[in-house]
C-alpha cells in the first residue's frame, strides 16, 4: 500500500508527516503528529503512538512500539559529524518509551547505532551514536550513554546510571541505579556506585536463565579467584592465568573471553566486600 492508501484506511493519522519515499508496512500504525523522514523503513506491526520523530537511514523492526516524544535516527551530538551516511537500527518487538533519544552512528565509529530485539528502553533514556545494545536489554529511566557503548544480551541498566563512552557491559550483567560506570563490566557481574564498583555476580539473573547450582558454583569460584583478591594486591595477570584452568565451563569461558578482548576503558573491579553468596 502507498502512503495515500495507508491514510485512507486510518493507518497513518492525518496530522502525521511522512516522507514520500519512506517505506511503511501495510499493517504499521503511525499516530498523531509523528514525523517520518526520507529513507526510514517501518516494518510490519510497528506502532508509533504519537509525536514520534524518525529520521535518516533508520529501520524500525517488526512489532516495535515507540511512545510519545521519542526521537530515533537524528544526527549525533558529535562535533566531528558532517552529515555522513550512517544508520540506526531498532530490533523487532522493542519498546521505546517517552522522551528517549537514539542518535545515528558516525563514520569514526561503526557507522551504526543499534538496539536489538525485545529490548525495553524506559522514559528519558539517551542512546548515543555508535552504541550497540544486544537483545533483551532493559534500560531503566533517565539512563545516559556516551558514544560507542556496547551492552550484551539480557543486561539490565538501573535508573539514572551514566555509562562512559566506549564502555562494554557484558551479557546478563546488572548495573545498579545512579551508578557512574567508567570501565567495562564483566558478563554476569553486578556493579554499583559512583564510581561503579564490582559487588558480585548477578545470581538472580543467572537463575532466571536456567543456570543450575553447580554452574553457579563454578562461575562463583572463577569470579572470586579473579576479583576477591584485589584488596590483597595480588597480581591480576597471575590470577587470570590460574582461572583459565576452569575454562571448560561455558560461563567461565565467556567471562574470560570478555576479559581477553582489548579494552579502551579497563575493567570495573571490586573496591568493597564482594557479595556473591546468594545462591
Amino acid at each position: 500500500m502507498d502512503l495515500s492508501e495507508l491514510r485512507a484506511v486510518g493507518r497513518v493519522h492525518p496530522t502525521a508527516i511522512v516522507a514520500a519515499d519512506a517505506q511503511v508496512a501495510a499493517d504499521a500504525e503511525i499516530g498523531p503528529w509523528c514525523s517520518v523522514g526520507a529513507g526510514v523503513v517501518i516494518e510490519s506491526g510497528v506502532r508509533l503512538v504519537s509525536h514520534v520523530v524518525l529520521d535518516g537511514d533508520t529501520r524500525i523492526g517488526a512489532g516495535a512500539v515507540l511512545y510519545p516524544f521519542c526521537t530515533v535516527g537524528l544526527p549525533p551530538q558529535d562535533l566531528k559529524y558532517r552529515g555522513e551516511a550512517t544508520r540506526t537500527l531498532i530490533g523487532p518487538r522493542t519498546q521505546i518509551r517517552e522522551h528517549c533519544t537514539i542518535h545515528r552512528g558516525t563514520i569514526t565509529g561503526s557507522g551504526v547505532t543499534r538496539v536489538g530485539a525485545d529490548c525495553l528502553l524506559m522514559a528519558v533514556v539517551h542512546v548515543a551514536h555508535d552504541c550497540d545494545l544486544g537483545d533483551g536489554v532493559i534500560v531503566a529511566n533517565n539512563v545516559v550513554m556516551g558514544g560507542h557503548v556496547t551492552i550484551g544480551d539480557g543486561a539490565v541498566i538501573g535508573g539514572a546510571a551514566a555509562l562512559h563512552q566506549f564502555v562494554r557491559i557484558g551479557r546478563a550483567a546488572m548495573v545498579g541505579g545512579v551508578s557512574g560506570v567508567e570501565a567495562d563490566v564483566i558478563p554476569f557481574g553486578t556493579v554499583m556506585g559512583n564510581r561503579a564498583r564490582l559487588t558480585g555476580l548477578n545470581v538472580i539473573g543467572l537463575k532466571r536463565r536456567g543456570v543450575d547450582r553447580a554452574g553457579l558454583n563454578r562461575l562463583r569460584a572463577a569470579f572470586r579467584l579473579l576479583f576477591a583478591a584485589d584488596a590483597e594486591g595480588a597480581v591480576f595477570a597471575a590470577r587470570l592465568a590460574e582461572a583459565r584452568a576452569m575454562a571448560d565451563d561455558t560461563l567461565v569461558a565467556e567471562m574470560l573471553a570478555f576479559i581477553d578482548v582489548p579494552s579502551r576503558r579497563g575493567l570495573v573491579r571490586s573496591t568493597a566486600r564482594l557479595d556473591d553468596e546468594q545462591a
